[in-house]
């Protein structure tokens, strides 16, 4: 069997050449400490947590608990070794980051057909590989696939919020776009009246931000997506000239123009989750929330993703990559990791493993496999590489980039424990193919 060169040593890669050794592949894992170091890395093992030692909630009625439910089905090195460092955390997945990261580490140099080079990679090198570079790549390897990408790479991470569909009040809401310009439904329209927009802009002045990392501070280059509450320091009305201006729309209900607007925009091609438009920011989640559900359509609003403005390399993954997380136009160079537009310790991770089978069957020139769209994994590996997907950026598990249950269950917890008994249902089936290896 060809031998498979993976790049990066954190929670991607190591999935990614778990995956390949136990299917037989012999790999290269590619580390650059401990001889150089990010300027959030400290420790010179694999698989680091740089930020929280929490991989989130447990419980199968949670997207986070599906998601490393379907992880543990599929072999995965990280919750062996989670679940043998796990510390109380209620009800979530919270781990000793250093006995967790010794012990990834540990099982990774000792196994047989798995060999870790301690250098930095400058170059994508020829032959099968697997990226798995996080969002702090090293400059040159950056450069390397920023020339290979052309002008799909990004280096900072500038979001804005994003609902569910179902969770938007109808009444309190419309569906136009400006001047009548494109279909009635490609934008969500949500009103305010004077009083409404001004106690909002109130509450978005005097909100609370989240502290940036030393290597996140480089405000410059967010003037092109100004964070929504900057843009409000700097006028009652800014916004109104802006993201919320309300010229070109009437709403239905009063036929006449609202105070002030803020449009949603179809995040996904199934149209199960929307943006807020022109709503980047670096709010804490819970000032968000609390905000931002002041717009009255959002009183009840569901929020799958906050906004974030941080230092994160990902590529335009809808443009650039299959689903099977190869690159469309080289298709023995696949990508693993936040890098490809998935956000989080495990996303990472479970885009790890699903690169390194994949790459294990195309070397047998198989099919490769991408995971039904009602598992998490699956919609995940499809939002990534989704051409309908404009202004991309990374998702985190969230069970609005499922397909809905029909009937549609009103209760919250019920629909998401039917989602996810679905998931490993379909799961199971797909692992049971005889002519698929997973």
């Amino acid at each position: 069997m060809s031998e498979v060169k993976v790049v990066g040593g954190g929670l991607a890669g190591v999935e990614a050449a778990w995956s390949l050794a136990e299917r037989g592949v012999p790999v290269l894992l590619y580390e650059m400490k401990p001889k150089k170091f990010s300027p959030a890395h400290k420790m010179s093992t694999l698989a680091e947590l740089v930020c929280s030692n929490s991989l989130k909630a447990m419980r199968l009625e949670s997207a986070a608990g599906l998601l490393k439910e379907e992880m543990r089905r599929l072999g995965s090195v990280c919750m062996q070794c989670a679940e043998k460092s796990a510390v109380p955390a209620g009800g979530a997945l919270a781990v000793d980051r250093d006995k967790f990261s010794f012990l990834v580490t540990e099982r990774i140099n000792s196994h047989p057909l798995i060999t870790v080079v301690h250098e930095e990679v400058t170059e994508i090198p020829q032959g099968n590989v697997i990226i798995a570079a996080g969002p702090l790549a090293s400059e040159k390897l950056s450069e390397s696939i920023a020339a290979l990408c052309g002008e799909g790479l990004f280096f900072f991470d500038a979001a804005a919020p994003i609902v569910t569909f179902e969770s938007v009040d109808p009444e309190l809401s419309f569906s136009a776009s400006r001047y009548d310009r494109g279909g009635d439904d490609d934008y969500i329209n949500c009103p305010m009246n004077k009083e409404e927009y001004e106690a909002f802009y109130e509450a978005l002045i005097s909100a609370e931000s989240a502290k940036l990392h030393s290597f996140d501070k480089r405000r410059d280059v967010y003037e092109g997506c100004m964070p929504i509450e900057v843009m409000a320091s700097r006028g009652k009305d800014t916004m109104r000239f802006g993201p919320l201006k309300p010229v070109g729309l009437r709403d239905p209900k009063t036929g006449h123009r609202p105070w002030a607007v803020l449009q949603l925009r179809k995040e996904n091609a199934a149209g199960t989750m929307y943006n807020l438009v022109g709503f980047q920011t670096n709010l804490k989640f819970p000032e968000q929330k609390r905000v931002f559900s002041m717009i009255p359509a959002l009183n009840h609003a569901d929020f799958v993703r906050y906004g974030v403005m941080h230092r994160n390399t990902f590529i335009d993954s809808p443009r650039l990559l299959s689903g099977d997380f190869s690159l469309r136009k080289r298709n023995n160079l696949f990508f693993a990791g936040q890098i490809t537009g998935v956000e989080g310790y495990m996303e990472s991770a479970a885009s790890g493993i699903m690169a390194g089978i994949n790459m294990k069957l195309r070397l047998e020139g198989k099919d490769t496999l991408i995971l039904p769209e009602t598992t998490m994994i699956g919609a995940l590996s499809r939002y990534i590489s989704d051409p309908q997907v404009k202004n991309f950026q990374p998702m985190g598990a969230n069970f609005g980039v499922l397909p809905p249950i029909e009937p549609k269950i009103r209760d919250k917890k019920e629909r998401y424990a039917a989602l996810s008994r679905r998931a490993l249902e379909e799961l199971e089936k797909t692992i049971e193919q005889p002519e698929k290896e997973v």
